[in-house]
């Protein structure tokens, strides 16, 4: 009879060395590591993509420090289901057998709403428990601010391409099954790429290509293989709903190409599954700034108009509001000069540091600073034609550094001749 369990489950580690990844948050001298050798957890948020070992990294710490283990679902879990968690809590919590502080996981917290959240306040503050949440959401937008200022945000990352090889290996050695198969493997990249960074998206194909070969005939794995067989059957590696994940990169590809009736049917296939509106909304702002950007500003005014009118009309009617903007972005002229500045500047502070600002555009409240030289020479633009002056405003090691690219749409062509003109009339 074969084994059910799925491999993923046989294969997740119980202790932080067969850990895979993350190394910035448990590797030597990591933040998390360091909490776990030193027994005190403090409560925090893992945000990441799926697959990348949030609950596992949860189970471990527990493990690790010999903590009673409490976990929620946001998705199937209400205020009394918590209130019910929270009292077992306390009292462990209480007993003077405890070892240490019961942990809470919470997996989806992004899915609780303010009242559910709320309910945790109280136990995190006095310490009853120790709080870990799961998110694949940014926790500012989800999270209220009273428990994310009493817990700490981790950001976790998809699997790098070693982390994939590192767990393809332990997966052919280690599992009772797999190291009992004759197994092959001919070529990585087409399993890697359709893993795209997530452990268990990885295992998880690794277990319908097992599966998929009679028992008394070797497993070749090659790109070819791997592809046929998830084309055949695409839902058999999505066992926890990492499909959603496909869909909604499948919707902002659509946009970004500008493919207003795939971005539509994308669309549909969230509003039909249940998708949270405002997750499709958030998706729309940021898609409105980093890929349409300045080649129409309106776009990010009707994005975020979307995002407020969602909020006040609700649903149903809702998503006739998310398709007029769908196809207002789809139909955009596209650039990403903004994302791309903001990029380049941030690479160049981190490879610059904190380079000082020039004297004549630093503030002078004081008179001290005035004798300092503070503000002094500098231009008042408003004051000079075209409401232009030149000077500088870099820091002198970066003098004739430019950041921003205009591309050739008409909206940044009309930004780059206005600069170009107001440059020229001042020489």
């Amino acid at each position: 009879m074969h084994n059910f369990e799925p491999l993923a489950e046989r294969l997740r580690p119980n202790t932080l060395d067969d850990y895979i990844g993350q190394k910035h948050l448990v590797g030597e001298g990591g933040i998390i590591r360091n909490m776990i050798e030193s027994g005190k957890i403090n409560s925090f948020i893992l945000w990441g993509p799926p697959g990348v070992g949030k609950t596992t990294l949860a189970r471990i710490i527990a493990n690790t420090i010999d903590a009673p283990f409490y976990t929620l679902s946001a998705v199937t879990s209400g205020v009394k289901d918590v209130r019910d968690v929270i009292e077992k809590c306390t009292r462990e919590a209480s007993s003077v057998f405890a070892k240490a502080r019961p942990i809470l996981f919470i997996d989806e917290i992004h899915r609780f709403n303010k009242a559910q959240q709320d309910s945790l306040l109280g136990a995190v503050e006095k310490g009853v428990v120790t709080l870990i949440g799961a998110t694949t959401e940014n926790p500012s937008f989800e999270v209220i601010r009273p428990l994310l200022s009493r817990a700490q945000v981790y950001t976790l990352k998809s699997l790098e391409e070693e982390d994939l090889h590192t767990l393809l290996e332990r997966a052919l050695k280690n599992d009772r099954v797999l190291s009992k198969r004759n197994v092959e493997v001919k070529s990585t990249k087409a399993l890697f790429r359709f893993a795209g960074g997530d452990a268990r998206k990885l295992l998880n194909i690794l277990d319908l290509l097992e599966q998929s070969v009679a028992d008394d005939s070797p497993v070749v794995i090659d790109d070819e293989f791997v592809t046929n067989s998830l084309q055949v059957n695409p839902a058999a590696y999505d066992r926890n709903g990492e499909m959603h994940y496909d869909i909604i990169s499948a919707f902002i590809k659509s946009v970004r190409g500008s493919d207003p009736d795939a971005a539509i049917y994308w669309l549909a296939r969230m509003v039909a599954g249940g998708e949270d509106p405002k997750f499709i909304a958030r998706r729309l702002v940021i898609l409105a700034s980093e890929d349409i950007g300045l080649a129409n500003p309106n776009a990010l005014l009707l994005a975020n108009a979307t995002f407020d009118a969602l909020q006040k009309i609700g649903w149903p009617e809702g998503r006739i509001i998310l398709a007029e903007c769908t196809i207002y972005l789809a139909t955009s002229p596209k650039s990403n000069s903004a994302y791309l500045s903001i990029d380049n500047a941030l690479e160049m502070v981190r490879k610059t540091g904190d380079l000082p600002v020039p004297l004549h555009l630093r503030n002078a409240p004081t008179s001290l600073m005035k004798d300092m030289g503070y503000g002094h020479d500098y231009k008042y633009a408003h004051d000079f034609k075209n409401h232009y002056a030149e000077q500088q405003y870099l820091p002198d090691a970066l003098i004739g550094t430019k950041f921003w690219t205009p591309q050739p749409n008409p909206a940044e062509s009309k930004l780059d001749a206005f600069m170009r003109s107001i440059r020229s009339n001042e020489k």
